[in-house]
C-alpha cells in the first residue's frame, strides 16, 4: 500500500496546482482599449452648401459603378485581386494576425514534454536510466502585462487590416483615375486628327489659290506652320496614351503590355451621374480606412504603455512538473518512480538603473506621438473632402463656359471658312478660328475628363473602394458635448 499511496500522491499535487493555476488565470485582469482624444470639434457639415443640403449618404464601397462602365469596373476587380501592393498588404495583415495570436499565447499556461535516455559506466559497471517528465508553467497576469501585450497585437492587427483598405483605396482610385485620363487622351486625339484634317484642307485650298494669284505665299506659308502645329500635338497624346495603358496594366498586377489589345479601341469617357450625395464629416471620418489606421496605433501605444508600466510592478509565476525515473523502460509504470514538485515564485525589479521606468516614459512619449498622428490624419482627411468639394464645384462651371465657347469657336470657325472662299475676310480670320476651335474643344474634352477626376478624388477623400467588416470595427470615440462622436 506503501508504493500505491506515494503513486497518488503526486498526481494528487499536480491536481492542486492546476486548479490553483485555473482560479488564478480566471483573476487576470481584461483591460478594454480606449479611443483617442481628438482635441478639436469636428463640423457638423462641409462649408459647400450644395453638400450640406444633402441628408444620405453614397454606398462607397462600390462608388465605381456610377460611371456605368464594365470595363472600368473590371479593370478595378483584376486591381483588387491581384495589384502587388495589395497582395503586399494582405500578408503583413496575416503576419499582424499571427503575432496576435504569439501574444494570445501568453496568456495560457506552458506545457513541455520530455523524454531521455542514458547509458553510462561506474566501476566497470555498466547502467541505464530513462526519464519521461511533464513541465508546466505559467506567469499570472496579476497587473495586467500580457492582457496589455495582446491588446497591443490585436490593434497592431487591426491597423494592419485597415492599412489593407487603405491600399484598396488607393489602388482603386488610382485604376480609375489613369482609365479617366486614357479616355480623355483618346478624345483629345480624335479632336486634334479631325482639325488637322480640316487643317491640311484649308491648306491644300490656300495653296490652290495661290497658284491662282488669288492670295499670296504668306498665306500659304501660315496655313502649312497650322498643320504643322496641330500635327506635332498628336505624337505627344499617342506617346500618353500608351504610357497609360502600361500604368493600367502594372496598377492590375500584369506586365505593361498585357492590355494593349483590351484598351486599343476609343470608348466614351466615364461620368459620374448628377445628384451627388456627400456623406457627413463624422461619418467620413469612419469611413477612411488611414483614419482607422491612426486611431488603432494609437489605441496599440496606449496598451503597450500599460505593459511597460505593468513592468514596474512584482510578477508571479507558478510552475509545475511530473516526471518518471527508471533504470528500465519496464519499471517506468511503477508508482516508486514517480517524482513531482510544484513551484512559485515572484519577481521584482528592485534596482535597475531606472531602465523600466525609462522604457515606461518612452512609451508615454510614442502615445503622445501617435495620438497626434491621429489628430493630424483627421485634419487632412477634412481637408481632402473639402478641397474635393470646391474642386468639383469649380471645375463643373469651367466645363459648362468651355462648352459654351466651344460651340461658339466651332461656329464662327465654319463661318470664316465660309467668308474666305468668298472673299469676305482674310486668311488671318480663318487661322485664329481654326485655333480657337482647336483650343476650345481640347479644352472641353480636358475639362470633362477633370471633372469626372474629380468625382473619383471625392470618393476616395470620403474613404470608399473597400469593404468594412467587423474586423474593422472601431471602439467608441471619446468625445464631450462639443464634439461630433467620432469612430
Amino acid at each position: 500500500m506503501r508504493n500505491q499511496d506515494e503513486g497518488y500522491r503526486p498526481k494528487s499535487h499536480i491536481f492542486l496546482a492546476t486548479s490553483l493555476l485555473l482560479t488564478l488565470g480566471a483573476c487576470a485582469p481584461l483591460s478594454t482599449p480606449t479611443s483617442p482624444e481628438l482635441g478639436f470639434a469636428v463640423p457638423a457639415a462641409w462649408s459647400s452648401a450644395d453638400a450640406a443640403s444633402q441628408s444620405q449618404s453614397l454606398t462607397l464601397a462600390v462608388w465605381w459603378q456610377r460611371f456605368d462602365d464594365p470595363l472600368l469596373s473590371a479593370l478595378i476587380h483584376q486591381a483588387l485581386v491581384a495589384n502587388t501592393g495589395v497582395t503586399g498588404a494582405q500578408a503583413a495583415l496575416n503576419q499582424s494576425r499571427a503575432l496576435q495570436d504569439v501574444a494570445g499565447a501568453a496568456l495560457w499556461p506552458r506545457l513541455d514534454s520530455s523524454f531521455s535516455a542514458r547509458r553510462g559506466r561506474d566501476n566497470d559497471v555498466s547502467s541505464n536510466h530513462f526519464q519521461v517528465g511533464l513541465d508546466a508553467s505559467w506567469e499570472i497576469d496579476v497587473f495586467g502585462a500580457n492582457r496589455s501585450a495582446v491588446n497591443a497585437a490585436e490593434a497592431t492587427a487591426r491597423a494592419s487590416g485597415a492599412s489593407l483598405a487603405q491600399v484598396q483605396v488607393s489602388v482603386v482610385a488610382e485604376v480609375a483615375l489613369n482609365y479617366i485620363a486614357l479616355r480623355s487622351t483618346q478624345e483629345r486625339l480624335a479632336i486634334a486628327t479631325a482639325n488637322l484634317a480640316t487643317q491640311q484642307e484649308t491648306w491644300q485650298l490656300t495653296d490652290w489659290r495661290w497658284q491662282a494669284g488669288l492670295v499670296t505665299s504668306l498665306e500659304t506659308e501660315q496655313a502649312r506652320a497650322a498643320v504643322e502645329q496641330t500635327a506635332a500635338q498628336i505624337p505627344a497624346l499617342q506617346t500618353t496614351l500608351e504610357q497609360t495603358r502600361h500604368a493600367l496594366a502594372v496598377l492590375t498586377g500584369q506586365p505593361p503590355a498585357a492590355l494593349l489589345a483590351v484598351l486599343a479601341p476609343t470608348g466614351a469617357l466615364p461620368q459620374a451621374p448628377a445628384g451627388l450625395a456627400v456623406s457627413f464629416p463624422a461619418e467620413t471620418l469612419r469611413q477612411r480606412p488611414d483614419v482607422q489606421v491612426a486611431q488603432w496605433q494609437v489605441i496599440a501605444a496606449a496598451a503597450r504603455t500599460s505593459q511597460a508600466e505593468a513592468a514596474l510592478l512584482p510578477s508571479f509565476k507558478l510552475g509545475g512538473s511530473l516526471g518518471l525515473s527508471a533504470l528500465t523502460l519496464g519499471a517506468l509504470t511503477n508508482g516508486s518512480s514517480v517524482a513531482a514538485a510544484v513551484l512559485a515564485s515572484l519577481s521584482w525589479p528592485v534596482v535597475d538603473g531606472g531602465a523600466s521606468r525609462a522604457q515606461w516614459r518612452a512609451q508615454q512619449a510614442v502615445l503622445a506621438q501617435a495620438t497626434t498622428r491621429y489628430q493630424a490624419t483627421v485634419l487632412t482627411a477634412l481637408t481632402e473632402v473639402e478641397d474635393a468639394l470646391v474642386a468639383l464645384r469649380g471645375d463643373q462651371e469651367r466645363l459648362r463656359r468651355l462648352s459654351n465657347a466651344a460651340l461658339a469657336a466651332d461656329t464662327a470657325a465654319t463661318l470664316a471658312s465660309q467668308r474666305f472662299n468668298s472673299g469676305l475676310v482674310d486668311f488671318q480670320t480663318v487661322l485664329e478660328t481654326q485655333r480657337s476651335r482647336l483650343a476650345t474643344q481640347d479644352g472641353v474634352a480636358s475639362a470633362r475628363a477633370l471633372v469626372s477626376a474629380d468625382h473619383v478624388r471625392l470618393y476616395k477623400a470620403l474613404g470608399g473602394g473597400w469593404q468594412p467588416d467587423g474586423a474593422s470595427t472601431l471602439p467608441a470615440a471619446y468625445t464631450t458635448s462639443n464634439r461630433t462622436p467620432l469612430p
